[in-house]
């Protein structure tokens, strides 16, 4: 709010901006405006303002609630209403573009779908107040062609250099290596003149005339579909369903450039599951389109936000690749929108406005009439059965493009070829490791977990480590010397002493994470260049960027990484891939944890041996003989998945039936306890499953 205030400018051409007592719109007639704000408030509130303001839907104003000015967007406009004589006034109608009314109606639907207040949803469509406004200038030189009366050897070199790109007066000055008064004197006789520049300038447009990479009969089939049902125009859902390695993102970039090509303001939308896939295929989009295409995720500086809200809402960006919250940007046109690795559960928020991107997405493309393409090697066996049954068209690129193959893939029982004690490496995937280095190539030991041990223990009096007020286990983090807790963010330096029996020295370390794993590996390659990759050691893009190009560079030859290095990276030398504890995503009581780790171990494999070279990957497990690890090892997808589906309609599961979460908070753990067990005692009619376990336990 009071960047709001601090930015209010004269009103432009249009609607009067102040609105006050004794104007001489007092005597006017009333409108009942609505306004939907971006607090968790169930409706919108009703205002009065004259109809000679003009206000439509759309439009941004503030109002107050109580004693507070509250931005916020206009849902609705009773014109000649005179009941509105007895409502509070609104205090002013912002400049900047209305929120479409495709956008209004996916928040109502989105809020009622999700148990939200609008005001929830609101918030995440205008997230940059900012935006509303015209974008700051600065003032640059720039020559006129003039020559000026007395041309001396200073001003030549001011002209020269202001010739070669517009700059300040200062930055000018120092360029030519000369004082602010040889500038001056030139701006004074009209050798140089002052320009406005926009710190916001529009994005460069999409080049539709170049052409995508050479694709093969069975990729150009796939994205002849896909642009097809572009062309057509109103619904369309295709999955895109594709082998790691299959070229995926060049049939969809067709169809991107098939639906740019509709209207001179239609805009796409790719979202991504990670904010480190958003960087790495910067390069992909640039290459087909010779722009960089609009980025929005969480990264973003406030200045990029900025801009990218304002070109988004005025339809002049047509390319926009983003994180799931890209999804509730208000779009003038929006004309597909693709989900690329639909089935990764990143697309789950899981705090906050609670949604599944995925398939707000296909709601939001049947609001707008727009078509959505799901793309994944590993599809969500939602997403499956909807293809299956004929909702969704299915698109499928069974082989890898070019001569690449896919890897060989086998199981390491660990009860027959255990680690050494204290280790987590079997000897065959230590040797798997060693002879990609000896043939001069790269590889790939995938641990998903963070930091260097899960647990931190007192040997003394078996004391654990955990976040206050939870049941979340501390991760020790070996190289800053702290404990983490990954779900709540708390964090603390790791004690000299057990804080329940005082014991000095008395932790140890319980289970492997990825710095524990680059421990044991640097023990057994002290020669190789190691690197860990995950969300610690690239915080942000630039960090994600760098490691991507010195992997692909051949400047690492042990990487190391959690579930990070599965999604999207194409690294040429890297022909072996290590799977250390593929078991970890079967604990606990997931229904969808099979799905999940098939997905996941599926993906992590298909890194090694993408391009000439073959692959061959390593799953270490305890349990060989799981259905999952059998499908994994056959590269059996349709086969598991169809056990899958069938298991799901049998017990009425997702997709066949829906489910949910009672969470019950109390002062105590036996007042939850109580609870819990009364509530399970009463007559329902839903049926309660307990199946699954929490992993967090919250008293307040």
């Amino acid at each position: 709010m009071d960047a709001l205030k601090r930015q209010r400018a004269p009103a432009p051409a249009g609607p009067l901006f102040a609105v006050e007592e004794g104007s001489e719109f007092e005597h006017d007639t009333l409108d009942k405006v609505s306004v939907l704000f971006p607090l968790p408030l169930p409706e919108p509130f009703d205002y009065r303002a004259a109809t000679s303001l003009g206000i439509e839907p759309g439009m941004h104003v503030i109002a107050p609630i109580g004693s507070r000015l509250v931005r916020g967007v206009v849902w609705e406009v009773q014109r000649n209403n005179p009941a509105a004589a007895n409502l509070k006034a609104i205090e002013e109608v912002l400049p900047g573009p209305l929120v479409p009314e495709i956008s209004r109606t996916f928040v109502d639907w989105a809020a009622k779908y999700l148990v939200r207040p609008p005001g929830d949803l609101i918030r995440m469509v205008v997230r940059s107040p900012d935006a509303l406004f015209p974008p700051p200038t600065y003032t640059v030189l720039a020559p006129t062609g003039e020559t000026p009366p007395k041309l001396t050897e200073a001003r030549t070199r001011v002209l020269e250099e202001a010739a070669k790109e517009q700059v300040n007066a200062a930055e000018l000055s120092r360029r030519a290596e000369t004082s602010s008064a040889v500038v001056k004197g030139l701006v004074d006789c009209g050798a140089l003149v002052k320009v406005e520049i926009s710190e916001d300038p529009p994005y460069p447009t999409p080049d539709l005339s170049r052409t995508g990479k050479d694709l093969s009969d069975i990729q150009q089939a796939a994205a002849e579909e896909v642009s097809a049902s572009v062309r057509a125009g109103g619904f369309h859902v295709a999955l895109l369903d594709g082998v790691t390695g299959s070229g995926k993102t060049e049939v969809y970039l067709e169809a991107v450039a098939e639906a740019l090509k509709l209207e001179p303001d239609a805009q796409v939308l790719v979202l991504l599951p990670e904010i480190a896939l958003t960087q790495a295929a910067m390069g992909r989009f640039n290459a087909r389109f010779g722009v960089t295409p609009v980025e929005w995720h969480s990264a973003i500086q406030q200045k990029a936000r900025r801009r990218a809200w304002r070109e988004i809402t005025a339809g002049r960006a047509r390319l926009i690749v983003g994180a799931r919250s890209a999804l509730f940007l208000p779009y003038k046109n929006l004309k597909l929108i693709v989900i690329d690795e639909e089935h990764d559960s990143s697309y789950k928020q899981e705090e906050g406005v609670i949604y599944q991107a995925r398939d707000l997405a296909v709601a939001r493309a049947k609001l707008g009439e727009c078509m959505v393409i799901l793309a994944s090697a590993t599809p969500s066996l939602e997403t499956l059965v909807n293809a299956q049954l004929g909702r969704y068209a299915h698109v499928k690129l069974a082989s890898r493009h070019g001569a690449a193959e896919l890897p060989n893939i086998e199981l390491v029982d660990l009860k027959d070829a255990p680690p050494e004690k204290g280790k987590w490496l079997s000897p065959r995937l230590v040797r798997g490791a060693a002879e990609a280095l000896l043939r001069g190539e790269q590889s790939l030991f995938y641990m998903n977990r963070r930091g260097y041990a899960p647990l931190t223990l007192c040997r003394a009096c078996g004391h654990r480590m955990k976040s206050p007020e939870t049941e979340s286990w501390l991760v020790e983090h070996k190289y800053s010397g702290r404990l983490v807790c990954h779900l709540t963010g708390f964090s603390m330096p790791k004690p000299k002493a057990c804080p329940e029996c005082l014991a000095p020295d008395s932790f140890t370390s319980i289970g492997p994470g990825v710095e524990r794993i680059e421990e044991e590996v640097r023990e057994h390659f002290p020669e190789a260049r190691i690197e860990i990759f995950s969300s610690d050691t690239t915080p942000n893009g630039d960090a994600v960027r760098d490691l991507v190009a010195r992997m692909e560079n051949n400047e690492i030859d042990i990487l190391i990484g959690t579930q990070i290095v599965a999604k999207g990276h194409n690294f040429p030398n890297l022909t072996f891939v290590g799977v250390v504890d593929a078991d970890l995503g079967l604990k606990g009581g997931d229904l969808r944890a099979g799905e999940r780790t098939f997905q996941l171990v599926s993906q992590v494999a298909g890194r090694a041996g993408r391009h000439e070279k073959k692959g061959r990957a390593l799953i270490q497990t305890y349990a060989p003989h799981e259905p999952v690890m059998q499908a994994l090892a056959a590269q059996d997808r349709d086969a598991f998945f169809a056990a899958e589906i069938a298991e799901r309609e049998a017990a009425g599961m997702p997709p066949y039936g829906r489910l949910a979460a009672v969470i019950v908070s109390a002062p105590n753990e036996q007042l939850a306890n109580e609870a819990s067990k009364s509530m399970g005692r009463r007559p329902r009619s839903l049926r309660v499953s307990t199946f699954g376990a929490r992993r967090l336990r919250r008293f307040r």
